[in-house]
């Protein structure tokens, strides 16, 4: 297992202390931290390319390389064409923004399926787009035991009346990878007219997410939680986006990206993606990648040392876990199936409301979140909504196991 602990003076906000101690960042699902680097770009872009786009000046034609550039790092990331990548504010906007194109193809007798693991991100667009055109919602459960998604409930929501078919590639509340590509195949066989949409914004902070082996139409990603700035992307498959119409003004492009980037785009977050991009592949180039690799394959050897490290934190914590006195963890909990979660965890400690755990941590220097965190079709179905969710403690590349101790310490303290 390599140790990526070395990379962590890449991050000035990991120097942080609080109460005189170093802080403890265990919100990464929520948005992680940035790289030096990233922040410098930014800046860098606004110091000296300020401009909009298409002009007959020089910060505009950097201004448009910037642009053309990003395209290109969002393409290896996810091992697409540059064409097929599409920017915008948030892979929630982005979602809705497509949403409508798709539910102008959308009638009454068809079918939308989504599932109760999906952050409403990819929920909500597909119910509302059913709803305004007469189509029907299909809902597929999940294995409470363990949550992860019930595989026979998802066979069973599928028909050839499914038109769309929505699901997650890992929870960002109890970090539950599913077995995408095997959905997207049972997807194939029995529905066969349906678009695959999958929500990768989770996943991409802790494993290579290749939309070629994965074979989805639509995956949506948020570059903020790999190391970059809040921005969204959603890859689409090129006979997708060509044969959807986009809701766009007159004057913007109708070739591919730019007939679904609606607007000016923020050129800052596209240098600064660009960078977290280099950043990943430099930790695959220090860390496992062949001598003088492309980016791409770079980038993927990056992700295999984030696995492998970020597994060993997985297996510290769910261990010190059972030491906690009524700490409760949600999810796949087995060490044997490490390879099927995330470092991501939802836990209620007995007799306190997750607020006042997350409080109470947040005193202590250990900052994490409470609630739903928007994947309220999950708590729900769990049961924990009405008493306030859960707190999630979420881990990434650039925590200690030192760090996952410290989490540790500080619950059992609590309980």
């Amino acid at each position: 297992m390599p140790d990526l602990s070395s990379l962590r003076g890449r991050f000035p906000a990991l120097a942080r202390e609080h109460g005189g101690r170093p802080a403890v960042f265990a919100d990464a699902p929520g948005g992680s931290q940035v790289p030096e680097t990233v922040i410098e770009a930014m800046a860098s872009y606004l110091r000296s390319s300020n401009a909009n786009t298409h002009g007959a000046f020089a910060t505009s034609r950097e201004t448009d390389a910037v642009i053309e550039e990003a395209h290109r790092a969002a393409a290896d990331l996810l091992n697409a064409d540059p064409d097929e990548v599409i920017f915008g504010p948030n892979a929630t906007t982005l979602l809705f923004h497509v949403s409508r194109s798709i539910a102008r193809t959308l009638g009454p007798g068809d079918e939308v399926v989504v599932t109760r693991l999906d952050h409403d991100a990819n929920v909500r667009p597909w119910v509302l787009a059913a709803a305004d055109a007469g189509a029907t919602v299909r809902w597929v459960d999940v294995r409470e035991e363990d949550v992860t998604l019930d595989q026979g409930s998802f066979e069973e929501a599928l028909s050839e009346r499914t038109r769309v078919v929505a699901f997650t590639l890992a929870s960002n509340a109890v970090g539950t990878i599913t077995p995408a590509a095997e959905l997207v195949r049972l997807t194939r066989e029995r529905a066969p007219a349906a678009l695959v949409v999958c929500d990768g914004v989770h996943l991409a902070q802790h494993r290579r997410i290749d939309v070629r082996a994965l074979g989805a139409d639509l995956v949506a990603v948020s570059p903020y939680k790999v190391f970059g700035p809040h921005l969204g992307i959603l890859f689409g498959r090129r006979e997708v986006l060509e044969r959807l119409t986009p809701y766009k003004v007159r004057p913007a492009p109708d070739e591919l990206p730019f007939r679904f980037e609606t607007g000016t785009q923020n050129h800052e977050g596209m240098a600064g993606w660009v960078a977290a991009v280099g950043y990943l592949a430099e930790v695959g180039r220090t860390h496992g990648a062949p001598a003088g690799p492309s980016r791409r394959e770079a980038i993927a050897a990056a992700f295999r040392a984030i696995e492998a490290w970020e597994r060993g934190l997985a297996a510290r914590f769910l261990e010190g876990a059972r030491s906690v006195p009524g700490l409760r963890v949600y999810g796949i909990s087995d060490p044997e199936r490490l390879a099927e979660r995330t470092p991501t965890f939802a836990v209620r400690l007995e007799g306190r409301h997750p607020a006042e755990t997350a409080a109470a941590l947040g005193e202590r220097g250990i900052f994490v979140w409470d609630g739903h965190y928007y994947a309220l079709e999950l708590m729900e179905r769990l049961g924990l909504q009405a008493t306030g969710g859960a707190v999630r403690i979420g881990f990434c590349h650039y925590h200690t196991p030192e760090e996952v101790d410290r989490v540790l310490e500080e619950l059992a303290r609590l309980a």
